[in-house]
């Protein structure tokens, strides 16, 4: 009698798990549906660690700023998207990552609106600030340090004066899209005693806005609220083309 081979195992995508499917939006939702109304408005989620030109182990929550980047380009260029809201909850991560996140983000002719929910800390601060206007949870916390480096040092000097002008970047960009001044953003980095062990500071809710960080402290509601009548003021002032699209 012919032996016959065992059939083939049928890989789970073969299976009926196809892309879309009840199966993959728990793997990747945590539910099996999600609302898909029509909406003006692109939600851009920044969370976990920002990751830059180095892949981070597969255990860690990343965003990966080469995702964020064709979101905003996209939605810059899409004629139906009116605006921009961008929800943190970011430990940080990737200097140059974060600092191109938010030059894009500063850069959107459309209005944008930034909401700290649980925290924005380190190269997410400038993340937060680059939006037209920013809210803050009132539990959620930022953390400012100086700029580490993690890696080989070849040149002491060297990597001190690269540091150092990195860190020029973030606090320029900080100073220039927030009401905080340079002395105060500096005093916040390199204060002691507040992080265990590290220089810097923890800033809470409320003391962002009395900082000058972040323009109110609010959620989602009023970010989305906010968010609409920036979008009213720019139609406003007459940002339309001829079809009557934002432009």
């Amino acid at each position: 009698m012919e032996k016959q081979n065992p059939a083939p195992e049928v890989a789970p995508q073969e299976k009926g798990v196809k892309p879309g499917g009840v199966m993959e939006k728990i793997q990747h939702l945590g539910t099996t549906n999600v609302p898909t109304m029509e909406s003006s408005i692109h939600c851009l989620t920044i969370i976990g660690q920002i990751e830059g030109h180095l892949q981070l182990p597969p255990q860690n929550k990343t965003t990966k700023y080469e995702h964020v980047i064709p979101q905003l380009v996209a939605a810059e260029q899409n004629p139906k998207i009116e605006g921009v809201l961008i929800i943190l909850n970011t430990v940080g991560g990737d200097v140059e990552a974060g600092l191109a996140i938010a030059e894009m983000i500063s850069t959107l002719s459309k209005p944008s609106v930034a909401i700290v929910l649980g925290g924005g800390h380190s190269i997410g601060v400038p993340i937060a600030v680059a939006a037209d206007y920013s809210f803050i949870a009132e539990t959620a916390t930022m953390t400012i340090h100086p700029v580490r480096l993690t890696g080989l040092v070849i040149g002491v000097p060297q990597t001190f004066e690269y540091l150092d002008k990195m860190q020029e970047r973030v606090v320029s960009f900080v100073t220039r899209h927030s009401n905080i001044s340079d002395e105060d953003f500096k005093n916040l980095m390199f204060k002691t005693g507040d992080l265990a062990r590290d220089i810097g500071s923890n800033v809470v809710g409320m003391d962002a806005v009395k900082f000058g960080l972040i323009n109110e402290v609010g959620g989602l509601g009023n970010g989305i609220k906010k968010l609409n009548e920036l979008i009213a003021e720019h139609k406003e002032k007459g940002n339309l083309n001829d079809d009557g699209v934002l432009q």
